[in-house]
């Protein structure tokens, strides 16, 4: 599982039939260790979240198995909206 932000949304008007219905989001990773993050990327939504939201995402067979098809063409679905988080610094 990762955590990133929703910063923005995709609109297809085509696309692979099995991806009709589904919201897709663009996620930016955050990284809890480092500064920086990784390059924003797609997701798909089966939870209703929103721009600005912080959200837990899966990938690989796991997004495929929550997004409720394991043929269904998704790299990532986002599966919680982050309420809160606390990192232990030492």
């Amino acid at each position: 599982m990762k955590v990133g932000k929703v910063i923005g949304s995709v609109w297809a008007t085509r696309k692979e039939q099995k991806l009709n219905g589904l919201k897709l989001l663009i996620v930016e990773p955050q990284r809890l260790n480092t500064s920086g993050g990784d390059e924003p990327f797609v997701a798909a939504d089966i939870i209703g979240a929103g721009v600005g939201e912080s959200v837990i995402v899966v990938s690989g067979s796991s997004a495929r198995g929550a997004a409720g098809d394991p043929q269904i063409p998704v790299d990532a679905t986002v599966v919680g909206i982050i309420d809160d988080m606390e990192i232990a610094r030492s």
